[in-house]
């Protein structure tokens, strides 16, 4: 896993198209259908808490997990701006603690394709079970394989804002169905200089079935996959799915 590190102080100046709010009231549509209507939840792979802020003007107490202290950073401006009572944690996801466990486990903007190892797949499945309340929920997304063999992802971008410039190459393996992500970056600096930064990161393509077999090994219960966005059943060529699970037990390691 990648932490973000040159990205972060611009990572919100180019994801300025994504739909926030409207994701965050689909987040909280499905909480509220699974019965979490409010409560203590976790976010994993915050990023720079724009998910974790909105989550927490729909009432929900919040704690926000990521490993990149520089992301991080980013969500603390934001809270001291908004005043809202978040706690934030720079933790691997894959080794999170918590001082207690929380009503309901969130993950979405594809955090856990950052996972490429099955193992480390169950491992965190496995810490959000030990760490919901008994019938918690679990509602995260995955980027499909349909998604990342799309031509139009792999097609290279290059985006300009505010004099920063970004250039995002994808490149996907079949074999191994790993997908790796090239970023480039030209930050504009006094006297029409530029800093150039440089970023990989890699995701993992999982097959919706190797999911829910993590899923059950981690000892959560499936419920349902979902199209993003919807409540349909996701298709073949569906690019984002969301999952829902819920916990059933604790699961002590040997």
């Amino acid at each position: 896993m990648e932490a973000y590190t040159g990205f972060a102080e611009v990572y919100d100046l180019f994801m300025n198209n994504v739909p926030y709010q409207e994701w965050a009231d689909y987040l909280s549509s499905l909480f509220q259908k699974y019965g979490v209507p409010c409560g203590l939840m976790l976010e994993l792979g915050c990023g720079t808490g724009t998910m974790t802020e909105r989550m927490a003007e729909k009432g929900y107490e919040m704690i926000g997990v990521d490993n990149s202290e520089d992301m991080l950073s980013e969500a603390l401006e934001k809270k001291m701006e908004s005043g809202h009572d978040i706690l934030y944690l720079c933790q691997d996801m894959r080794e999170f603690e918590l001082y207690g466990t929380v009503a309901a486990v969130y993950s979405v903007c594809d955090s856990l394709n950052y996972l490429t190892e099955y193992e480390d797949l169950v491992r965190v499945f496995g810490l959000v079970n030990n760490y919901l309340d008994p019938e918690g929920i679990f509602i995260f997304d995955f980027n499909t394989p349909s998604e990342y063999r799309n031509p139009l992802r792999q097609a290279p971008i290059v985006e300009t804002q505010d004099g920063d410039t970004m250039i995002w190459e994808n490149f996907f393996d079949e074999e191994t169905k790993l997908n790796e992500h090239r970023l480039t970056f030209f930050l504009q600096e006094e006297e029409e200089r530029y800093t150039k930064i440089e970023e990989i990161h890699r995701q993992k393509a999982w097959e919706p079935r190797q999911i829910k077999k993590a899923l059950d090994e981690a000892g959560l219960t499936f419920l349902a996959a979902y199209e993003a966005f919807t409540e349909k059943e996701p298709l073949e060529d569906s690019a984002r799915v969301y999952f829902i699970a819920r916990e059933k037990g604790k699961h002590t390691e040997r």
